[in-house]
């Protein structure tokens, strides 16, 4: 079943350019019902992907806002009801507001000012909203939050900063080829729509999805290693990455996380920005060893490179077919290293497997090119 998933990111990625790992932030968040952080510049497509939610989810309701240093509760959680203001109850309208809302995008959130901050704090995390006092259960699974910048300490948003479990930074187009293509495209993307109901249903799958002893212990490594280095995340943060690595594992259409899923916690377990590029050394020192760091990097250079050429394929640009020939040499070169690697290391299965496995998609890759 996670298949739909699968056809609902080739079509995102065909759809937005250079946004691959985005777009399987925002699936990932969106399966395991957590909260995502876009920062980045204006203009690099942060609110037309995150409106995505709402539009693949047939049925839900979707909120939308831009904060700034002046905006008041009323703009999230609606107006006073005068006629209860009358008798003396402080009682919001809040129908098609933010606490009614399946999923939202909150525009620059670190705007937050006092006024609205408490109340937003208490919906992300506890997705419940106090209305005059009486508490109102949210529908609410997940809020994209972006800003275009940090917060910066003694700001008082720490808290806030601390409610998305996922974080990515968001840059413009990287490759100039992917540019000139975003320019020209003028083919619109259908984009598959799925119900609530069958959401519901992926996310108790993504729910069942298995971790073992050996991803527990290698979580453990991770956690000390980072403790060693100065960088403390919480308990309830490790608790919650739980659900983001069989969200990504079901995502890939398994039923079990493996190692190579541990690599979205370096988009999880940083605290402070400088932190960032020694937790992603720390996960990747600490979670492989030798042979494994080697077939992850292999596995996900591989992945990108076939997902790339997928791509290509499917827009057909004038440059396509000598962008495919380069990308059948990137793919044969990292076939050459595996195999050259699994002749040191005969006893790890893995590695042939591995081989196995590129082979065949490399046959099915150069059979495209020919008749591209």
């Amino acid at each position: 079943m996670s298949q739909q998933f699968k056809m609902i990111q080739q079509k995102l990625n065909e759809r937005f350019y250079d946004r691959e790992e985005e777009i399987e932030a925002l699936l990932t968040a969106l399966l395991s019902r957590q909260h995502l952080l876009f920062i980045g510049p204006a203009g690099t497509g942060k609110s037309v992907l995150s409106s995505m939610l709402g539009e693949i989810v047939e049925g839900s309701h979707y909120f939308q806002h831009l904060l700034t240093p002046f905006s008041t509760p009323e703009e999230l959680f609606g107006v006073l009801s005068l006629k209860d203001l009358e008798q003396g109850i402080y009682k919001r309208n809040v129908k098609n507001m933010l606490p009614e809302a399946h999923f939202a995008f909150i525009d620059e959130i670190f705007k937050a000012n006092s006024a609205i901050l408490n109340a937003l704090l208490t919906l992300i995390n506890e997705r419940i909203y106090y209305n005059n006092g009486v508490p109102i259960q949210s529908p609410l699974m997940t809020i994209v939050g972006s800003s275009n910048e940090y917060i910066e300490e003694g700001e008082g948003l720490e808290a806030l900063f601390d409610r998305f479990l996922l974080r990515y930074e968001v840059n413009y187009i990287r490759e100039e080829d992917s540019f000139i293509a975003m320019l020209k495209d003028r083919t619109p993307i259908q984009i598959p729509k799925i119900s609530m109901g069958e959401l519901y249903e992926h996310q108790i799958r993504v729910a069942n999805v298995d971790i073992s002893d050996s991803i527990y212990q290698a979580i453990a490594k991770i956690r000390q290693a980072l403790h060693d280095a100065g960088i403390r995340p919480s308990d309830r943060r490790f608790k919650q990455s739980l659900s983001i690595l069989k969200a990504k594992a079901y995502l890939a259409g398994r039923s079990e996380v493996l190692r190579v899923d541990l690599n979205i916690l370096a988009n999880v377990l940083w605290e402070t920005i400088d932190q960032k590029s020694a937790t992603q050394e720390i996960i990747n020192e600490t979670a492989f060893d030798t042979v494994d760091a080697f077939i992850h990097r292999t596995t996900t250079q591989f992945d990108s490179l076939v997902q790339t050429a997928q791509t290509t394929m499917l827009r057909k640009t004038p440059l396509a077919r000598t962008q495919l020939s380069q990308l059948l040499m990137q793919g044969k070169s990292l076939f050459l290293e595996v195999q050259n690697m699994n002749r040191q290391m005969p006893n790890r299965p893995e590695l042939q497997n591995l081989k196995t496995d590129m082979h065949k998609r490399l046959l099915q890759m150069t059979s495209d090119v020919i008749g591209f």
